[in-house]
């Protein structure tokens, strides 16, 4: 499992709210065929099938389904890793002088 990257894991999740790769690939701003391969890669570094698909439909399997929250928990967890080494990057001592 040492290929998955946070953003597969974003691509996961924003396929898993579309249920549908072109509208997933328009909200991500990146290309349909991109975000397919990269759901692939995900799905053969995690060892599992993610989704269902076919050429009119895409459904989460029940792995997928039960991944899904989990995904969703990390994301939030990178995300707050994220912030506070932004807030802590920011918050470096200030001095000042005082001549009476």
């Amino acid at each position: 499992m040492a290929g998955v990257e946070l953003r597969q894991l974003r691509y996961f999740v924003a396929v898993a709210e579309e249920l549908n790769f072109g509208r997933a690939a328009e909200r991500l701003l990146i290309a349909g065929p991109s975000l397919s391969q990269q759901i692939k890669s995900l799905e053969r570094d995690l060892g599992v099938r993610l989704f269902d698909r076919d050429r009119r439909s895409v459904a989460l399997t029940p792995a997928g389904a039960a991944l899904l929250p989990h995904t969703r928990a990390l994301l939030e967890r990178a995300d707050d890793l994220r912030n506070r080494a932004a807030r802590i990057a920011g918050s470096e001592p200030v001095r000042l002088g005082y001549v009476n």
